[in-house]
């Protein structure tokens, strides 16, 4: 199975650390956090697709010389439209029928990442004490996805989007617009494959989004190792 892995952005909330150094490869107890990625895939996965754009060089230098996936490309994004775009840039590269698109830059359970990997198609949500900072994800009565809302003005706990997906390839055949902000959403694709059949939605057990030096800091004292092992 392949693995997509966005890892182009341009981390600029993690400034000055991103000046010289993408945001993936920021280093958590040692390792940067695409490694920790990819120590987390589950043993289906044999390929790794990396779509790069900000020292999309430095990205490449550690795919070249990491021992965990043999098989890896990466993919330029060229001018970024978005994670719809991203994942649209990657098409002529995948080969499996079924394949997990992740961000690059948070830090995924392993267990969490082999049970998406067991659905026809789904997302890794986890529960969230603010809504409005999240896309928020509407379910059907039977468990499944009905539709992914970003940032609800809704109260109380919620089920949010980690960024973690298993879609088919058919997803390629879909058409998305530019949202508001003028970016290809790689939710829209999320909306539409749920409208057509059932969209999993996996309950996370260990998500750790590093979107802050804050949280970069706290991912130095977590105990990560056994729940980031999944190879």
């Amino acid at each position: 199975m392949d693995a997509i892995l966005l890892a182009a952005g341009l981390g600029t909330r993690l400034r000055p650390h991103t000046l010289t150094t993408p945001k993936p490869l920021l280093p958590v107890q040692g390792r940067p956090i695409l490694d920790w990625t990819l120590g987390a895939l589950p043993p289906s996965v044999d390929r790794v697709i990396v779509v790069v754009h900000y020292l999309a060089e430095h990205v490449e230098a550690y795919l070249a010389q990491q021992k965990r996936i043999k098989e890896w490309v990466a993919v330029p994004q060229g001018d970024p439209k978005g994670t719809g775009d991203a994942l649209r840039k990657c098409q002529s590269h995948v080969r499996s029928d079924r394949f997990l698109v992740i961000n690059g830059d948070d830090l995924f359970g392993a267990a969490d990442l082999a049970a998406l990997a067991a659905t026809p198609m789904g997302v890794i949500c986890q529960e969230v004490p603010d809504p409005t900072k999240y896309g928020i994800a509407f379910r059907n009565p039977d468990g499944t996805l009905e539709k992914l809302v970003e940032k609800p003005k809704l109260e109380g706990p919620q089920l949010a989007n980690t960024g973690a997906y298993l879609f088919p390839r058919r997803v390629f055949d879909l058409e998305i617009q530019l949202s508001p902000r003028g970016e290809y959403e790689i939710t829209d694709f999320v909306s539409q494959l749920a409208a057509q059949g059932p969209f999993h939605v996996i309950r996370s057990t260990f998500w750790f989004p590093i979107g802050t030096e804050e949280a970069w800091n706290t991912a130095q004292t977590l105990d990560i190792r056994k729940e980031l092992t999944g190879r």
